[in-house]
C-alpha cells in the first residue's frame, strides 16, 4: 500500500483526487486547514485527517510530527492547497496582492516539501506531484485558441508559473524522486466560482496518473488529463 498526503484535501480538486486515490488502495493523509471540515472529509472517503495550514511553519512541522508519528511513512506528496487571490485589474494590483497569493501557493508548496523530504527520502519510490495551472504556462496563455489566452492578472498566474518552475529545479536536483506538475484544465471548484467546464474527476485525471507513477515513471514534467502542457 502506498500512503500519499494531499494539501487542501477538504473540498474540490483535493477531496476527490483523495477519494480517488482511496478507492484505488492506496493509504491517504487529507491536510487541511479547518479540522472541522478535514477530518468530516476524511471520514466520508475514508482517509486520514491531518491538520495543516501551509502557510504556517508550526502547523507543518506539526503535521510531519503526526505523520511520523503514526508510522505510515510517506511515498506521495501531492501539494494541492492554492488560492485564486483578490479580483484586480494587472494595474490595479499591488506587490501586497502578490504576497498574499504567493505566501499559500509558492511558499507554502516549498516549506510543506521541505518539511516532508526527510519522510520522503525514506521511500523506495519517492514521488512528489505539484497542482500548476495553465495560467502558469508563458506558451499556454500566449495562444489565442487556448480559453487561458484571454485571461489576464498578475497574481495566481504567476504563482503558478513558479510553481512549474519549482517542480523543474526540485526534480533536477532529486534525481531518485518522481517529480511533476500538473494541469487540472478549467474545473468547476470554489477557486473559480464553479464556472469551469470541467468536473472535479476530469480535473483531477492527471494528479491521480502522476501520483501513481512507478520508479521508472516520468519526473520534470508538466501534463495534463490529455498529455504534456508546454511550459
Amino acid at each position: 500500500m502506498t500512503t500519499m498526503l494531499i494539501t487542501g484535501a477538504n473540498k474540490g480538486l483535493g477531496r476527490e483526487a483523495a477519494r480517488r486515490l482511496v478507492a484505488e488502495g492506496h493509504d491517504v493523509w487529507m491536510a487541511a486547514r479547518d479540522p472541522e471540515l478535514g477530518r468530516t472529509a476524511a471520514e466520508e472517503i475514508g482517509g486520514r485527517f491531518v491538520q495543516l495550514d501551509v502557510t504556517d511553519d508550526a502547523s507543518v512541522a506539526a503535521a510531519v510530527r503526526t505523520v511520523h508519528d503514526a508510522g505510515t511513512g510517506l511515498d506521495v506528496l501531492i501539494n494541492n492547497a492554492g488560492v485564486a487571490g483578490a479580483t484586480r485589474s494587472v494595474p490595479e494590483t499591488s506587490a501586497d496582492d502578490l504576497a498574499e497569493v504567493y505566501e499559500t501557493n509558492v511558499f507554502g508548496l516549498v516549506r510543506v516539501t521541505q518539511a516532508f523530504l526527510p519522510l520522503l527520502e525514506k521511500s523506495a519510490n519517492p514521488v512528489i506531484v505539484n497542482v500548476s495551472s495553465g495560467l502558469g504556462s508563458l506558451a499556454v496563455t500566449n495562444n489565442p485558441d487556448r480559453v487561458e489566452g484571454s485571461f489576464t492578472a498578475l497574481a495566481y498566474p504567476s504563482s503558478k508559473a513558479a510553481v512549474t518552475m519549482l517542480t523543474s529545479q526540485y526534480a533536477r536536483t532529486l534525481p531518485g524522486f518522481r517529480i511533476n506538475a500538473v494541469d487540472p484544465g478549467y474545473t468547476a471548484t470554489d477557486l473559480n466560482g464553479h464556472s469551469g467546464p470541467q468536473t472535479v474527476t476530469e480535473g483531477t485525471d492527471a494528479i491521480v496518473a502522476l501520483a501513481q507513477v512507478g520508479p521508472d515513471g516520468p519526473t520534470n514534467t508538466f501534463a495534463d488529463r490529455h498529455g504534456d502542457v508546454p511550459w
